[in-house]
């Protein structure tokens, strides 16, 4: 009994060594398989890593926003305020002059330092003397080409060095410095003022907006779940060849839990390539990400490090989720020595548990229906949860779907029938194909709907009225109003100009605070007909404005022979008692009307004639522009115009809505993160279709050598592709307009349907693979060639 307890050189293992070494002859096979082995191991490893490269790079959007968000705080230079600090030599004097060129912000300052211990802003290493500009990499690169003639008119500076990456927020950000001096009699508290220091020295959290929370969730699950689908499809490359090498492990004397454990090392090989692979698709793909810009948005290659914890779960999830598909989907054949038994007819799939799961998403969501933005915050953990189950219900439910509509078909042409049945046999390989472009076109309808229903709350209708005028400039207090007026007037493509100074006149002096004040405009009388409707009007006539419910001190400073003072304290700089100015013994009486930006004038409105003339002097105005938009270029004379006038001018151009900045970030942000996982899905489709046909081979070419017809089999491969991607878009459409409808009713937002916007998701999935389907040609022609047949 004893000898029986020993164990024998050679003999059996323990289990846990056993299993590991069954792994790793699984492992083994994947990478010394031949010619046949390695294009598997290809295939699988290319499939994983785009799908790897992909996750990665989302992991690292979250760090990526936050650089970005820390680099802008880091560089706020607004000094809005009541009091102007006192000059130092710690101080530094700088001023906004952001412009515009085409549709790219350029963020500009001008810089003065009043002392050596000035604050450097980030990513200088000096500040440039006047006439000189320090500029980003992307605006040096603009102010090169030729198309940036009008900008470099803009900006007559002389270049002399580059900022660096930590005062940027973006490779493609167009900004600079300039030098300039004069600064300090311009200071108005708010484009032009002193500093100490670079931030926001009371930086304040905004209250996160519940509707925005959801829409930044379900962004983020509907764009990860096809990736997880096509990894999940990318580890079952070759299935069919596995199966019958594992055959022929069951033919020397393995069982069948020795074969699983070999296809799961088999599998576990594939899945780390792929994570091999798909870290240097990350480094290739975050190295291109610093040269491009998507939407207005960039990044540096730098911004996009992946959270290690995130990255480590990655890591240890892609090949446990490579071993667990490779079990189940072995839990279905039965392996024996003679051959593979899948390859008679399955059994029938059940349906009953594939609709556990939609249905269970749905019980997840139930509770947050009607809940809306003014009830708490949305339950994290249920929405995911929640619109997980509902995409991953396509994927269960896709194979039933398919398999029950082509058991129904039949006759047809030659092609029609090729392709029929092979679905037929292999209806299961057609919906995984199609799973990840249906989870994705499921989940764009999906938000569709609801970036739809609540694009009304973040959008609002603009009260511009962009009939009357399309620009407005803002002139400083110390430019010459009219003169400028003039200018813009006389430049290229402009069709009118109306010009209005404004300022405050009260009944005691500004050194006090004033109990009682009213706005001062000031304008020829085609100017004040714009903003109030007058009885008749000439140079030296004055008014006084009625029908505005606010103003209740207008009356009260109105009578004839009241003496009134206009505010001469330049901002919030510290100023005097005021310029005195008396009521007119005939001031007239006037009803406001909509001005062309939608507000109402309230005070006095005042020719010039009628104001005494060292009051033009302390007045700042506003110019509204209108201009010819067939001009081309249009918009830039204006800008270069105002720029000449005063870099501090930046021409406001009008829109007829007005868009949630945080709203708009979040769809933009959908839509870099859309285009990614498009190219994914096209990038895998393929490899997946040369897959499919690299295992046909022997198939196509006995065809072909039998007399069929390359464009019948042509066909037949587009046959089988387009029959399951009707099913799945359909399939999608139907739970993405479900979900959809449940996240509106969620936000508490009547459930309304765009169906060209459904149409159009379904028909541009379509489109990606009939793309992917025609790239697949070529390679099809060079299989059916009658080589084909040649084995060893």
């Amino acid at each position: 009994m004893s000898a029986r307890r020993e164990q024998p050189p050679g003999g059996a293992v323990p289990r846990r060594w056993g299993r590991l070494r069954d792994l790793t002859l699984g492992a083994r096979f994947a990478v010394t398989g031949g010619r046949e082995g390695w294009v598997r191991l290809l295939l699988t490893a290319v499939g994983v890593g785009l799908g790897v490269a992909l996750l990665l790079l989302t992991t690292a959007v979250p760090n990526a926003l936050s650089v970005r968000h820390d680099r802008e705080e880091a560089r706020v230079d607004y000094t809005y305020g009541t009091t102007v600090r006192p000059r130092s030599d710690d101080t530094l004097l700088i001023a906004d002059v952001d412009t515009e060129f085409g549709d790219k912000i350029v963020r500009g300052r001008l810089v003065e330092p009043e002392g050596p211990r000035a604050p450097l802003a980030p990513g200088l290493a000096r500040y440039p003397a006047k006439g000189d500009m320090v500029v980003s990499p992307a605006l040096r690169d603009l102010l090169a080409s030729d198309d940036a003639r009008l900008l470099r008119e803009r900006l007559p500076y002389r270049i002399v060095g580059t900022i660096k990456e930590s005062g940027l927020i973006g490779s493609h950000e167009l900004a600079y410095y300039a030098g300039a001096d004069g600064l300090a009699g311009q200071i108005d508290g708010s484009l032009v003022g002193r500093i100490t220091e670079f931030g926001d020295p009371n930086p304040t959290d905004q209250p996160a907006d519940p509707v925005l929370v959801l829409l930044v969730l379900v962004v983020f699950v509907v764009l990860l779940m096809p990736v997880a689908v096509f990894i999940t499809a990318a580890v079952r490359f070759g299935g069919e060849r596995r199966d019958r090498r594992l055959a022929a492990l069951r033919l020397v004397g393995s069982d069948s839990r020795m074969t699983r454990r070999i296809a799961a090392g088999e599998a576990l090989a594939g899945a780390l390539f792929g994570l091999g692979l798909g870290t240097v698709f990350f480094l290739i793909g975050r190295q291109i990400a610093g040269s491009v810009e998507i939407l207005g948005i960039s990044v540096f290659p730098s911004y996009l490090n992946p959270s290690p914890l995130l990255a480590a779960l990655v890591a240890f999830a892609v090949p446990g989720a490579a071993v667990l598909v490779t079990v189940l989907a072995l839990r279905g054949v039965v392996i024996e020595p003679l051959g593979v038994v899948r390859a008679t007819r399955p059994a029938r799939r059940r349906l009953w548990w594939r609709l556990l799961l939609p249905l269970g998403g749905l019980a997840l969501l139930y509770p947050m229906i009607g809940q809306g933005r003014d009830n708490g915050d949305f339950n994290q953990y249920l929405v995911t949860g929640g619109v997980i189950l509902l995409l991953v219900g396509i994927t269960a439910l896709l194979p039933w779907v398919v398999e029950a509509v082509v058991a129904r078909l039949g006759a047809g042409s030659v092609s029609w029938q090729l392709a029929v049945r092979r679905l037929q046999l292999s209806s299961g390989t057609a919906a995984r194909m199609v799973n990840g472009i249906a989870v994705a076109v499921a989940g764009a309808i999906a938000l569709q709907m609801l970036f739809a229903g609540v694009d009304d709350d973040y959008t609002k209708q603009s009260r511009n009225d962009l009939t009357r005028a399309q620009m407005q400039l803002t002139i400083a207090r110390d430019i010459d109003l009219a003169a400028a007026a003039g200018q813009l007037a006389a430049t290229r493509g402009v069709r009118g100009t109306t010009a209005l100074a404004q300022s405050m006149v009260s009944d005691t002096s500004w050194r006090k605070d004033p109990e009682r004040s009213a706005e001062l405009t000031v304008g020829d009388c085609a100017a004040l007909r714009e903003v109030a409707a007058l009885p008749s009007c000439r140079d030296g006539d004055a008014f006084a404005v009625r029908g505005v419910e606010w103003d209740t001190d207008t009356p009260k400073l109105s009578k004839p022979g009241a003496k009134l003072y206009v505010d001469s304290s330049y901002g919030n700089r510290p100023g005097g008692s005021g310029i005195a100015l008396t009521v007119p013994a005939d001031l007239k009486q006037a009803r406001a009307i909509e001005s062309p930006n939608g507000g109402l004038t309230s005070g006095f409105l005042m020719t010039p004639g009628a104001l005494p003339a060292k009051a033009t002097g302390v007045m700042g105005g506003t110019v509204y522009l209108s201009f010819d938009a067939s001009v081309p270029d249009v918009k830039e004379y204006i800008r270069n115009t105002a720029a000449r006038i005063d870099p501090r001018i930046d021409p406001m151009l009008w829109s007829a809505t007005e868009q949630s900045t945080r709203f708009t970030s979040i769809r933009t942000g959908l839509f870099v993160g859309a285009a990614c996982v498009l190219a994914l899905i096209g990038a895998s489709l393929l490899v997946s279709q040369l897959e499919q046909l690299r295992e046909r081979r022997k198939l196509l070419s006995s065809l072909v050598a039998f007399g069929t017809r390359r464009r019948t089999l042509g066909l037949s491969v587009l046959w089988q592709t387009a029959v399951p991607i009707a099913l799945g878009l359909l399939l999608a459409s139907v739970v993405g307009l479900t979900l959809g409808a449940v996240l509106l009713r969620m936000t508490g937002t009547a459930v309304s349907v765009d169906w060209a916007s459904v149409l159009s998701l379904t028909g541009f999935g379509a489109a990606v693979v009939l793309g992917v389907t025609l790239l697949s040609l070529p390679p099809l022609l060079r299989l059916m060639r009658p080589d084909g047949l040649r084995t060893e």
